[in-house]
């Protein structure tokens, strides 16, 4: 990784340091060597059918665009990685180090890469014209098929670089799409992906050769094709766009369509407290998941390993029950096309009692993660009223000073390690105390021919005195106001 020389001083050490230190994975976002699983993890039937999708070098696995228009096809194999910033090296190489390890959850192998520092991006190439022939260098020595930016390119800005480096450029948007696209397996989880990909190409598109300029009327080679089909017609990439908007709009109804289905989901949940388990990807949320719930949820030691929300039931300490959900990883610079498309995903926040707001306390920058989690959340309305605690995960190889900086924060604050136990029964006992309990006291008999409410009592509320009787179960305990009811309904039709 070659950083340029700023004001005619060349940095050569700095320079080198900076591409050891990326390269070697050092502080990486995803924690060497490899997926660590606990007892609780269960069996993990997923892993085979995850690793199913990765990409072997060697083995063409390109991915056809869904455009006519767009020729080429994508490949994610021998990459180059392109960073750039203006003040602070250290945050750059921490981007540059999450950017390395997307793309090899994507299935690529990363051989090497250019931060540059300059005050602003080149309009034209992102890096400049002389940046671009250098990494045109690289590719070239290292044999790489794929250069990622990391940064949002202007597609004017992706073409050009692509001219100069004469490899498939694309951005870390594009990257994240491609890995949401490997992992989303529900039908609604595609169907946002689908969604989020086609708004990231519709402005994109990009005719080659003749396709720019092909026509569905008018006249060929000078000679009038007849009534009817004169005039200029449409353009290949104009029947591309309208082809696209169409896809989009049956997505945005099918997605629609679903919400029904979710909300019955959540009424068959009614009366459970709910805990939402939410954080920066990679934080370990499926792995706390599995601990307090036994769920077995997939978990890999790689970035968006999960999409799709789980909800699993657990109890607390003193006996009520309570549901948790896992909700898709965060990152910095989420896509505004996935915060839009994965709404649906998020309401699990919104529709909670309890955030559980996991993070990496190993990660070198924990702050950052935090952070870019709140940016997001701060444009899904509901979640600012949700009690939030910080779930510091990861503690058994978390810096000590790292741990002592994050303790110190306004926030309440939870150490745990998902890996080891440490910490789980203090974590069940935050829940348990910031869970809504039961508001109506009732004092009744419960006929034995009305077994199921007396289950429902022990499953939503809290039993403070049972008592078998000859005519049925007297029961004192706290309950919600829609279970006090029935119960108040069952005992006047008995007595």
């Amino acid at each position: 990784m070659n950083e340029p020389q700023e004001s005619g001083l060349p940095e050569p050490s700095r320079a080198d340091a900076a591409s050891a230190r990326v390269l070697s994975r050092e502080g990486t976002a995803r924690a060497a060597g490899g997926t660590a699983h606990t007892d609780y993890d269960g069996d993990q039937f997923e892993r085979e059918d995850r690793a199913a999708l990765k990409r072997v070098y060697g083995l063409s696995t390109e991915l056809q665009d869904v455009s006519e228009v767009e020729y080429r096809k994508l490949r994610l194999e021998r990459v180059v990685l392109v960073g750039q910033y203006s003040r602070d090296l250290a945050d750059a190489e921490v981007g540059m180090r999450e950017l390395a390890a997307l793309a090899e959850t994507a299935g690529s192998v990363v051989l090497d890469g250019a931060l540059q520092r300059r005050p602003h991006p080149d309009p034209a190439t992102y890096i400049g014209k002389g940046k671009a022939i250098e990494v045109k260098e690289i590719v070239a020595e290292v044999g790489a098929d794929t250069v990622i930016v990391n940064d949002d390119l202007a597609p004017s800005q992706r073409r050009a670089l692509e001219d100069v480096v004469k490899v498939k450029v694309i951005d870390r948007t594009g990257l994240i799409l491609d890995i949401f696209a490997q992992h989303a397996k529900s039908k609604e989880g595609k169907a946002q992906v689908e969604l989020a990909q086609l708004e990231y190409l519709l402005p994109r598109l990009r005719g080659w050769g003749e396709s720019m300029s092909r026509q569905a009327g008018g006249q060929v080679g000078g000679a009038a094709s007849g009534m009817g089909s004169r005039g200029p017609g449409e353009t290949k990439i104009e029947l591309d766009r309208r082809r696209i908007h169409t896809r989009m709009a049956i997505l945005r109804r099918q997605i629609k369509a679903m919400a029904p289905a979710r909300e019955v989901r959540r009424d068959r949940r009614l009366g459970l407290p709910n805990v939402a388990i939410l954080g920066y990807t990679n934080a370990g949320k499926s792995s706390l998941l599995n601990r307090i719930t036994g769920a077995g949820v997939l978990v890999e030691n790689s970035l968006f390993a999960t999409l799709d929300p789980t909800v699993r039931r657990s109890q607390t300490p003193d006996g009520r029950e309570f549901t948790v959900s896992d909700t898709v990883g965060f990152v910095r610079d989420l896509p505004h096309q996935l915060v839009a498309a994965f709404s649906s995903t998020l309401e699990e926040a919104t529709n909670a009692d309890l955030i559980l707001h996991v993070v990496d306390a190993s990660h070198p920058d924990p702050e950052g993660q935090i952070s870019a989690v709140r940016t997001v959340l701060a444009g899904v309305p509901g979640t600012s009223d949700v009690r939030e605690v910080l779930v510091l995960n990861k503690t058994d190889i978390a810096d000590p000073e790292t741990l002592m900086r994050l303790r110190a924060r306004r926030e309440e604050t939870v150490e745990v390690s998902a890996m080891t136990g440490e910490g789980i029964a203090d974590l069940m006992a935050v829940i348990a105390a910031g869970l809504p309990r039961p508001s109506v006291k009732i004092a009744l008999t419960v006929p034995y021919t009305r077994g199921d409410l007396v289950n429902e009592v022990h499953q939503h509320g809290e039993v403070l005195l049972e008592r078998h009787d000859s005519d049925g179960t007297w029961l004192e305990a706290l309950v919600d106001q829609s279970l006090s009811v029935r119960l108040q309904a069952v005992a006047v039709a008995s007595a």
